[in-house]
């Protein structure tokens, strides 16, 4: 059951740049960049498309893939930069980065960063000042509201396992966060640190030999990619989850709290849109997100023997029956 579109459309509404007051995409085939494209993608292109944009006709996308790795990300970043290419889309800190490293140039729109400012990738949200701009999750807040949402739904928590990326510059501000959090509330954090796929399994498993009773993860992009490993991890172990997107607890997890993965995406062409029009990067406001949804899958709930507070039920965006 969903609730509050009403507030969320208004929400959108007021940040969104309107549609009639922009200059039409010219004829000229503009080229992106995108590293490590995947199914989230759809929203990026579907929003360029609600702009007047055409594959093939005034839009044509360049793909290269990294898997996340930091060595290959440089790489495929600089790659682009030779292509050349006339914007480049990065989704997470890391390809922001690499992005970074490889131009000062040509326009980077970043979506999903966690933490832009503190990750060195912009010098303020209200004005880039170089050739980056584009939105941000609100990573450190987020994480510290995660928990606390989580130990509301299971008042007896007293121990929880944290994903993380070390390579993500963005996590290290979350972590800090996270720990603070977790003191004051009388909760230990367990790591489980994975810079690749490779990682993640053995990276899990030495977690949950401290016996974690519940699961946080970031919004890291190579993580994200591994969600279907992550779910059924956690469902062999019986480990009830808090996520940052909707759409993993529609897959089987039990929480998640934060903004529309797909909306950032469909967002950030609004961004690409001015930027192939003329207007700076260095000028655009980076966008945080109008809305935050608190997801419940109560059905994962009743399989793992959790009775979710009806107090919580009743300040969901939606329950997934």
């Amino acid at each position: 059951m969903r609730r509050r579109e009403l507030i969320a459309l208004l929400a959108c509404s007021a940040v969104a740049w309107p549609r009639s007051a922009q200059p039409q995409p010219s004829t000229k085939l503009h080229r992106i960049g995108i590293i490590d494209n995947s199914p989230i993608w759809d929203a990026f292109r579907e929003g360029l498309r609600e702009h007047g944009y055409r594959e093939g006709q005034n839009i044509a996308f360049e793909y290269r893939y990294a898997g996340g790795l930091p060595d290959r990300l440089v790489w495929v970043a600089a790659e682009l930069v030779r292509t050349p290419v006339d914007l480049i889309a990065t989704f997470g800190t890391p390809p922001t980065l690499a992005a970074k490293q490889a131009t000062a140039t040509i326009p980077i729109v970043m979506i999903g960063i966690g933490d832009p400012v503190g990750a060195g990738l912009i010098s303020n949200l209200a004005r880039p000042g170089g050739n980056i701009t584009g939105n941000t999750v609100l990573g450190p807040d987020l994480a510290s509201k995660r928990l606390q949402l989580l130990k509301e739904a299971i008042p007896s928590l007293s121990r929880v396992g944290f994903l993380w990326n070390p390579d993500n510059a963005s996590h290290s501000a979350q972590l800090t966060d996270l720990k603070a959090v977790a003191d004051v509330m009388g909760l230990k954090i367990i790591l489980a640190s994975a810079r690749s796929s490779d990682e993640l399994t053995d990276a899990l498993t030495a977690m949950t030999r401290d016996h974690p009773e519940a699961f946080l993860m970031t919004s890291d992009p190579l993580h994200l990619l591994s969600i279907p490993t992550i779910i059924a991890f956690l469902a062999s172990n019986r480990l009830p989850g808090m996520f940052p997107t909707r759409e993993i607890v529609t897959a089987g997890g039990l929480l998640s709290y934060g903004a529309s993965l797909p909306d950032l995406f469909r967002r950030a062409a609004a961004y690409a849109d001015k930027i192939l029009l003329g207007t700076s990067p260095a000028t655009l406001p980076v966008e945080q997100p109008a809305k935050f949804e608190l997801v419940i899958n109560f059905r994962t709930a009743k399989e793992l023997g959790i009775t979710i507070p009806p107090a919580l039920l009743g300040r969901a965006d939606e329950v997934i029956e």
